[in-house]
């Protein structure tokens, strides 16, 4: 990828902008979240069924990363971007109309589609940035996604209770249409790296995942513990507005809030993976998820105690997946220069689907097992990466071993 002007390069001010575009888009995926309660209430159906709201946005956004991602190959980034930031406009406003479950359900899946846009800004951003500030790049552009997945619950929960559920859809909307406005003035001109044909480009995110060991396992990595993120999300609006806490959906937007604070420590991880390397950085990661998913099981007491475990817990399990994202993403953008958005496609698409199984699961584990049948499930989630993780290092060493061995 090269710029039309003369250097590849992005300011202080537009990595900032674009980290802001990637927290306001992406909380179009998340912010259905706090307000399922509401919607519950409002349209008459089952609390687990009103989660749906948000599993359809999580499957929607898988669908709009495998789909329309890999055109950030083939297209200029700018157009691309304000086209699909125009159909997640429309969408929102569709779902603020929306008068039956299943109507808000396919407006949903359908701003998940089109509100891909963080995943095409970032690696455009890693392709106009030097190799040594990649990976703090990523992880300040990741800081803004993680702010705007937390944030988005905070700003919905406390104008659902205030307004109702519907207005976040209307506010988002309107953010969603000034944020094209800056964008259409920030991102910078850019020559699409392929011309390859659409097929192609949907193929070779496929053949990537085939060919390229590394892109693969961290696909796995981030497929189990975001699993495990969004089922503990989607579960705990369950918990605290259920007869255990009694809380409204206000309250679960302070939740969020707290756990906003992890999106410091991606600048941080981001630094980290530069100097020690993804890998270094993935196990502290996967250990801090376990250590999270054992904090949030002191939700199960309620009370003063229950509440700041589920606090302290969520911050913890929330720092340890965004963290290992950063790492994640910088081993893969390392792997071939030329095709980032198509392995940017493979791995987000893996992570989501993941994402969506851990929602769906997260839902149904609360329903069977309670609260701590979920914090089992992230905890579960998060051994297997671990595992996953050792057994690859395991293979790794002993690979040049069997290299030097002579042969008979």
């Amino acid at each position: 990828m090269s710029v039309d002007t003369a250097r590849p390069t992005l300011s202080r001010r537009a990595i900032f902008i674009l980290a802001l575009a990637c927290g306001v888009t992406v909380a179009n995926v998340y912010f259905p979240q706090a307000i399922s309660p509401l919607v519950a209430r409002d349209l008459g159906v089952t609390p687990d069924d009103a989660a749906l709201v948000a599993t359809a946005a999580q499957l929607g956004y898988a669908a709009g990363i495998f789909l329309l991602v890999p055109l950030g190959d083939r297209l200029r980034h700018r157009p691309l971007i304000l086209t699909l930031l125009g159909l997640t406009g429309l969408g929102l406003v569709g779902a603020a109309l929306a008068d039956t479950l299943p109507l808000l359900v396919t407006a949903s899946a359908l701003i998940g589609l089109t509100t891909v846009v963080p995943q095409i800004i970032i690696p455009m951003a890693a392709g106009l940035v030097p190799d040594d500030r990649r990976g703090a790049v990523t992880g300040t552009l990741l800081s803004g996604l993680l702010g705007g997945i937390l944030l988005a619950r905070t700003f919905s929960g406390t104008l659902g209770d205030w307004l109702d559920w519907r207005a976040p859809y209307v506010v988002a909307a309107a953010l969603v249409l000034v944020l094209g406005a800056v964008l259409a003035v920030t991102i910078p001109l850019t020559t699409p790296p392929s011309r390859q044909r659409y097929p192609a480009l949907l193929g070779m995110s496929l053949r990537l995942l085939a060919t390229e060991p590394q892109l693969r396992r961290s696909c796995l990595y981030q497929a189990t513990m975001f699993g495990g993120f969004t089922a503990a999300w989607t579960a705990i609006a369950l918990l605290l507005t259920g007869p255990d806490y009694s809380f409204g959906s206000s309250v679960v937007g302070l939740v969020a809030l707290v756990g906003a604070g992890s999106m410091f420590f991606s600048p941080i991880a981001g630094r980290r993976t530069d100097r020690d390397g993804s890998d270094t950085v993935n196990r502290v990661c996967f250990l801090g998820a376990i250590a999270g998913a054992a904090i949030l099981a002191l939700g199960t007491a309620g009370g003063a105690l229950g509440v700041i475990g589920l606090v302290v817990g969520i911050l913890v399990l929330d720092i340890a997946v965004q963290s290992g994202q950063v790492a994640n993403q910088a081993r893969i953008f390392k792997l071939r220069p030329e095709v980032r958005s198509r392995l940017n496609t493979a791995y987000m698409t893996c992570a989501f689907l993941g994402g969506t199984a851990g929602s769906w699961l997260g839902v149904r584990a609360y329903v069977w097992l309670g609260w701590g049948g979920v914090c089992g499930l992230v905890a579960i989630l998060a051994a297997v990466a671990f595992t996953a993780h050792v057994l690859w290092q395991a293979r790794a060493t002993a690979a040049p071993q069997l290299a030097t061995v002579p042969q008979a």
